[in-house]
């Protein structure tokens, strides 16, 4: 058995950190959403922020862009030539997936320095490109209407998840001290 242990050492130890470092941040951002009262439909600044960063880039091509609260549930209305092509909810605001990009990253570690510039800027881009898919989003749902589901279901979360996917091997193979071990062999 400890022959087994040693042999998968470098992966136990990955999976070990990403695990903890996604509970620890999984753990952090519930006990933020719970500040919000779901019951009278409030919604989470982040998400809120979010909705308002594609409803003004989507005024860009359309005046009639704007966001309201939505009523029936906690969510924020988003709506594309005065229709109503959206609803922002907690999981559109795409931190899930920043907990998945950091919790990798921290499990591919690399120098402190550089996985804290790196997960900062790879947070910004993520945040940036959700706000685009949105935003991009929105106006495909206007225009084809009945392309809704493979939009929203399969072409648009592969558009995020894409960007996360680069972001990794730029980090494993360019910053991680994977890369670094390699490099000097």
């Amino acid at each position: 058995m400890k022959e087994y242990i040693i042999q998968f050492k470098p992966f136990l130890v990955f999976l070990t950190k990403f695990l903890l470092s996604y509970l620890v941040l999984t753990l952090l951002y519930q006990s933020y959403l719970n500040q919000f009262d779901q019951k009278n439909f409030e919604v989470d600044k982040i998400t809120q922020i979010v909705a308002n960063q594609s409803q003004m880039l989507l005024s860009v091509f359309d005046d009639n862009s704007y966001t309201m609260p939505n009523l029936k549930e906690a969510s924020v209305k988003l709506f594309y030539h005065d229709k109503w092509v959206a609803r922002i909810i907690e999981g559109c605001n795409a931190v899930s997936v920043v907990i998945l990009f950091i919790s990798f990253v921290i499990a591919f570690t690399g120098r402190l320095k550089q996985t804290l510039v790196f997960i900062l800027i790879g947070t910004i881009m993520i945040h940036l490109f959700n706000v685009l898919r949105i935003t991009l989003l929105c106006m495909a749902i206007f225009h084809f209407p009945e392309y809704e589901h493979i939009l929203h279901g399969v072409i648009f979360p592969l558009f995020i998840y894409g960007i996360v996917f680069l972001l990794w091997v730029i980090w494993v193979n360019k910053y991680s001290s994977y890369a670094t071990k390699s490099i000097k062999k």
